[in-house]
């Protein structure tokens, strides 16, 4: 026999950001649960709102399962002793299953005999578990922030109002916070009442009946198709971003889209100025023409009917005239700041105790693109706009537009810097030197962004390595890991020919003037371990499989693009339907660096060679290097593969008449060189070592 059941947890508003996580928690702790204690169960439903999150699950048992353990102990030999009783391991070990002695038993096991006890467990009532376990699982949830309400000493995420708990008909009984629980549940604040639930089947229709849509995808899919609708009725394009779609889902409990306008003189005021006020303080949907050009109009999401909603929609005209009023304000007021004067400013910003100012980080930034735009031998008119945007990216911060909005960081920047007079590409560069700003996100599309973006990131990343701020586990309150991968993302982006050790030592060199807490020596060891990671995401992202990467890599990866070719050949060749062949002549550069790695480091003297065969591989090893030296240079990873295994038939006779580790010493010495002078240049693509087939 099988009942349903039904946990709902009724709470003051839960911010949005909060829901669905809180949601999908109690599926899984309620899941884990049903599993740990024996108790089968059918399909499990999830549902939430601002007010309350609920999971209601078919057919559970209503019996646990009986249970038949069987439990290994100590073995014969330590289970009895020379008369055949029992020992005191032996009977400590039937007490702490349960069973009388004579119950034990004894089984072969890898050739050596085990005493075993049996547990048998039968099934109670699931009824008479629920009450303990729903309660032990409400109070073990976890959330980002928790508050305490009363006398009570639970913490929560928000104040516990009501509990419905239904094992079929049956109530199941439980008290939390002095809230006892029963087959009530709420309504919409407004448009409901509370509404009795005479068993878990009928949860949702009777919400429904109390203008509360509990179904998570259904509030979803209707606000998505009411917006659609109205776009289409209108000619319009409404921008649907889908991290604010998510929160309108879990700020409403019945929804109903509305529109509304405001004053068109608002459109002289750069549109993301807008569309970040409409957004993120008023959670409006912007509303655009076919062209891409910022209407007048906004949509949002009404928690309610439609009973007056021209006049709510006249309410919410009111609030954003009020912001984008303030936004003008800001606006007109940042354009009487000079960026000179703003610069100014920037001493008095404390960008880190240990680092100094935010013009402290600036200067450094300013002298590490220099350096970067030297090593890459940039032209005289880019390196002019990279030093000035440097100089100036980090201008806008003191405007009040960002201080109101920082998420417009960098957008400001140049709509500012060109009213200013600046160039297009330093404007830019401003505005573009923060990409990208997360994980998807584009990267600098010119030269002098994507140069600023490098020293800003490395700066950054050096920064906090030299004070001893290194991410570790989940923990990176600086986003180093998304700075480090975007600086992977602007080199491979513009190819750059910059290594990353010639990133550190930029950075590095501009920290060491004023003064490292850590050696220079120990940095670069964490850069390294740091940044290796981060490439090996990026090559585990584009298919690559895991054996290829820890090959390729284990040649080195400060040369980005080199890497990632190099990757792409190794793992195409070991996929390739010459996978076999490939595969032989691995292993003849397998034996080839297993003995190179015995040499001394001697220069190969041909004189002393004794047998055709080395001087045929030495001659065809020497006579190949230019080729493969070349393809190495131009980035042709392919042919200088195909140029290493054209030694594989020298590579074989060689093994097969000259015996490497010879009686004679300077002849044994002579021929490991040869052999390590060959797995250098193979080293350079990859440790084939680590290949696995």
């Amino acid at each position: 026999m099988t009942r349903d059941l039904l946990l709902e947890i009724g709470l003051e508003e839960v911010p949005a950001r909060f829901v669905r996580g809180a949601m999908n928690q109690l599926k899984d702790k309620m899941v884990k649960w049903l599993s740990d204690s024996r108790i089968e169960h059918g399909a499990v439903n999830v549902y939430a709102t601002p007010r309350r999150i609920a999971v209601l699950i078919n057919d559970v048992a209503e019996k646990q399962t009986d249970m038949n353990e069987e439990a290994k102990g100590p073995s014969r030999k330590i289970a009895q002793d020379d008369q055949g009783n029992w020992s005191k391991a032996a009977l400590g070990f039937a007490r702490s299953q349960g069973v009388e002695p004579e119950q034990l038993y004894f089984q072969e096991l890898a050739g050596v005999e085990y005493v075993y006890a049996t547990k048998s467990s039968i099934g109670t009532d699931t009824a008479a578990v629920l009450p303990d376990g729903l309660l032990s699982l409400i109070t073990s949830m976890s959330f980002p922030k928790n508050m305490r309400w009363g006398n009570h000493e639970l913490k929560f995420v928000r104040p516990i109002r009501w509990l419905v708990a239904l094992f079929g008909q049956d109530v199941i009984p439980f008290e939390i916070t002095g809230v006892q629980t029963g087959n009530t549940t709420r309504g919409h604040r407004f448009l409901g009442n509370d509404a009795t639930v005479q068993e878990p089947a009928q949860y949702t229709q009777r919400l429904r009946e109390q203008h509360v849509l509990a179904d998570v995808s259904e509030r979803e899919e209707l606000i998505v198709a009411q917006i659609d609708r109205l776009a289409k009725e209108k000619g319009w394009e409404i921008a649907i971003k889908e991290d604010l779609l998510e929160e309108v889902v879990f700020l409403v409990e019945y929804p109903n889209v509305l529109f509304g306008g405001f004053d068109p003189a608002f459109l002289h005021i750069p549109q993301e100025v807008l569309i970040t006020s409409m957004r993120e303080h008023q959670r409006y949907f912007p509303v655009f023409n076919s062209e891409g050009e910022l209407l007048p109009f906004f949509v949002t999401v009404r928690n309610g009917d439609l009973k007056s909603i021209e006049l709510v929609s006249k309410g919410n005209e009111k609030v954003l005239r009020a912001r984008l009023s303030d936004a003008k304000f800001f606006y007109e007021e940042d354009h009487k700041l000079t960026i000179e004067h703003a610069l100014s400013k920037l001493e008095n910003i404390v960008y880190h105790e240990e680092l100094g100012s935010v013009a402290d980080k600036v200067r450094r930034i300013r002298a590490t693109a220099d350096l970067l735009s030297k090593h890459l031998l940039i032209d005289e008119q880019t390196s002019s706009d990279i030093s000035r945007s440097a100089d100036i990216c980090k201008f806008d911060l003191v405007s009040q537009m960002v201080y109101e909005f920082p998420e417009l960081q960098g957008i400001m920047g140049e709509d500012y810097a060109l009213k200013a007079g600046e160039r297009a590409s330093v404007a830019k560069a401003i505005n573009e030197h923060y990409q990208p700003r997360f994980a998807g996100d584009l990267a600098p599309s010119e030269l002098t962004g994507a140069i600023v973006s490098l020293s800003d990131k490395i700066d950054t990343i050096v920064g906090c390595f030299s004070i001893g701020i290194i991410p570790t586990g989940s923990q990176d309150p600086y986003a180093l890991r998304r700075q480090a991968a975007g600086i992977v993302q602007i080199i491979l982006a513009h190819g750059l020919k910059l290594e990353l050790n010639d990133l550190y030592d930029a950075a590095l060199s501009v920290h060491e003037n004023r003064g490292l807490k850590r050696g220079a020596a120990e940095i670069r060891k964490d850069l390294f371990d740091f940044f290796a990671l981060r490439v090996k995401n990026v090559l585990s992202e584009q298919g690559v499989r895991y054996d290829v990467v820890d090959a390729v890599m284990a040649s080195g990866f400060a040369d980005l693009k080199s890497t990632i070719e190099r990757a792409s050949v190794v793992q195409a060749l070991a996929a390739s339907s010459d996978r076999t062949e490939f595969k032989l002549t691995v292993e003849q550069f397998n034996r080839v660096s297993n003995l190179g790695s015995k040499a001394a480091g001697a220069a190969v003297d041909p004189a002393l060679f004794t047998e055709q065969v080395e001087t045929e591989l030495y001659q065809t090893w020497q006579a190949q290097r230019p080729t493969f030296k070349q393809a190495i240079e131009e980035g042709d990873i392919s042919r200088a593969v195909q140029s290493l295994s054209s030694l594989k038939p020298f590579i074989h006779n060689y093994f097969e008449n000259v015996m490497v580790m010879a009686p004679d010493e300077a002849v044994r010495a002579n021929r490991l060189s040869t052999l390590a002078g060959i797995a250098e240049d193979i080293a350079i693509i990859a440790d084939f070592s680590k290949l696995v087939w």
